[in-house]
């Protein structure tokens, strides 16, 4: 039978259990908000089912405002576990399959109650290219993330090879924050085809976007950005469902604008570092 401990020892004890609880949280935390943007996608899929009742408009405001809320705490779960230094290989495969289905699945079904379930119904072809255009945006999603996850350390950190499956989860939401009505012109609901169809190119190209994950090296860079994200929730909180589909226009057209800049041989923001060899990355 184990002895009883003395006080020093029930102490020493109780300090040990807390160092652990707080060790475990810590590790629990980034998961914790990753299961958040879950929670935010699965709630955007159960809202656009909702749909089908006598407000379809508010809840497909609804379901694309919780794609929107989706990407925030998946920025944040990143930003939290590089913070307090407790990125693991679990919390990089959670996030993988929480993006398939908040920023994959859940915008796919979205866009196809929007646009594609109602008009369908009298026009057979629009529903098929409906179909298929939700489907080619998951698949290019799941491909994007399954590159990404491939990638990781052998590109360079300050780009995107293609577009973010948030982003392009963003441009979705952002049609039906600023439309929220479904559509009754079926020119309209080609449209949105169109843009699923490219959308999903986005994600698989090469085309490189800024990531803004590196932290600006000086101070002034520091303030600089401090100053920007100032700036964007200003602009936010005046135009509201307007400027998410105006940064996303902007940082799309950017980006493309960039790369081709790239192509004509201009150095104003240095081009990305070409790719490690597997040697080099076990070297490093």
């Amino acid at each position: 039978m184990k002895p009883p401990m003395n006080p020093e020892e029930r102490r020493e004890h109780r300090r040990e259990l807390r160092r652990r609880a707080v060790q475990r949280s810590k590790f629990a935390l980034p998961s914790g908000i990753t299961m958040l943007s879950v929670f935010c996608g699965f709630s955007s899929v159960v809202m656009s089912i909702n749909a089908a009742g006598d407000n379809p408009s508010g809840y497909f405001l609804w379901a694309a405002a919780l794609l929107v809320a989706a990407g925030f705490f998946d920025g944040m779960d990143g930003r939290v576990a590089r913070a307090m230094n407790t990125a693991t290989e679990f919390g990089v495969q959670l996030d993988s399959l929480a993006d398939v289905v908040s920023f994959g699945m859940a915008p796919a079904i979205l866009a196809y109650r929007y646009a594609f379930f109602t008009l369908g119904a009298v026009d057979h072809q629009l529903r098929a290219v409906g179909w298929g255009a939700c489907f080619f945006f998951t698949a290019c999603g799941a491909l994007r993330l399954a590159r990404f996850n491939v990638q990781v350390g052998s590109v360079d950190p300050r780009f995107f090879v293609g577009l973010p499956i948030p982003a392009g989860a963003a441009c979705v939401a952002a049609v039906i924050l600023c439309w929220p009505q479904p559509p009754s012109d079926h020119r309209f609901a080609y449209a949105f085809a169109a843009e699923l169809f490219l959308v999903g190119l986005l994600m698989v190209s090469t085309v490189r976007f800024p990531s803004f994950k590196k932290k600006p090296a000086t101070r002034s860079a520091r303030f600089g950005m401090l100053v920007a994200m100032v700036l964007l929730m200003s602009l936010f909180v005046i135009f509201k469902e307007w400027f998410v589909l105006g940064f996303l226009a902007l940082f799309i057209t950017a980006g493309i604008l960039m790369n081709l800049a790239w192509l004509a041989g201009w150095k104003g923001v240095e081009p990305p570092h070409p790719p490690l060899a597997e040697d080099e990355e076990t070297v490093h």
